[in-house]
C-alpha cells in the first residue's frame, strides 16, 4: 500500500523533539510528529484539588487545546467537547507514570498546545507531555523538595488506523480522516497497555486488527523510548 508520505506500514514519521522552549514552566518540550508539533508545558502548585487536601498525595492534570492557526483557516481557541476528552485522556495517561505518594501534596499541570495539527496530536501530547513531567519532578529534586522518586515507568502513546485491509502506524491527516478503523494506544516503555482506544469508523473489525495494532505500537515504542529518554534527560 502506498502511503501519502511514502512510508512504510510499520514506518513512524521523523520525531523531532525540543526541550526548555519556556524559560518559566518547571518543564517545556516541543514535540513534532511530523507536521503535528505541540507545545507541552508542566507548571508545578502546591494547591491539589480540594478532595485531596490532607491526604499527603500529589496529582498530575492535563490541558488541551488546538491553537488558532493549527488547521486551514483559523481555528476556534478554546476547549470544547473534544478537547476536553483528549485531555482527560491525556491525564490519565500521564499519572500511570507517576507514585502520588512520593509526589507529596502538589499538583503538576501540563498545558499541551498544538501549534501545527496533521494527525495525532494527542499521542504526540502524551509523548511529549511524559519528558515535561518528568523535567518539572526533577526539578523539585534539585530543590530537594522530594525525599523519593516519584516516577514509575515512562509511558508513551501511539496511533494506528485501518485502510481498507492494511493497518499503518502513525497516520497522518491524509490516512487519518479517510480511515475505517482508528486507534490510539499509551503504553509503558516495556510494552504494557495503560490505554487503549479503537473506534470502527465505517465496518467493525475483528481481533486480528487489534493484535496487529499492537505488534505495530509496541514496534513504535521500541522506536520512540530512546528518544523519550534522551529528551527528559533520564538514565534508565
Amino acid at each position: 500500500m502506498a502511503r501519502p508520505d511514502g512510508r512504510h506500514t510499520d514506518e513512524h514519521r521523523q520525531v523531532e523533539i525540543l526541550t526548555g522552549i519556556q524559560k518559566d514552566p518547571a518543564g517545556s518540550v516541543q514535540i513534532s510528529f511530523g507536521q503535528t508539533r505541540v507545545l507541552v508545558a508542566a507548571s508545578i502548585s502546591d494547591k491539589v484539588p480540594g478532595w485531596l487536601e490532607g491526604r499527603g498525595s500529589g496529582w498530575v492534570t492535563a490541558e488541551y487545546s488546538m491553537l488558532p492557526g493549527a488547521v486551514p483557516g483559523r481555528g476556534r481557541r478554546g476547549s470544547g467537547g473534544r478537547a476536553k476528552e483528549i485531555q482527560r485522556l491525556i491525564g490519565r495517561a500521564l499519572r500511570a507514570s507517576v507514585d502520588m505518594q512520593a509526589l507529596g501534596e502538589r499538583l503538576i499541570t501540563l498545558d499541551c498546545d498544538v501549534i501545527q495539527a496533521d494527525g495525532g496530536t494527542r499521542v504526540a501530547s502524551i509523548t511529549g507531555g511524559w519528558i515535561a513531567l518528568s523535567l518539572a519532578v526533577d526539578k523539585l529534586r534539585k530543590e530537594g523538595l522530594l525525599e523519593n522518586d516519584p516516577m514509575l515507568e515512562p509511558v508513551l502513546a501511539v496511533s494506528c488506523v485501518k485502510l481498507g485491509d492494511t493497518i499503518v502506524l502513525d497516520p497522518c491527516y491524509d490516512e487519518d480522516h479517510i480511515a475505517d478503523v482508528d486507534a490510539n494506544l499509551v503504553l509503558t516503555h516495556s510494552g504494557k497497555l495503560v490505554e487503549l482506544q479503537a473506534t470502527a469508523e465505517g465496518a467493525p473489525f475483528e481481533d486480528r486488527d487489534v493484535v496487529e495494532m499492537l505488534r505495530l505500537a509496541r514496534l513504535g515504542v521500541s522506536k520512540l523510548a530512546p528518544m523519550q529518554l534522551q529528551a527528559a534527560r533520564v538514565q534508565k
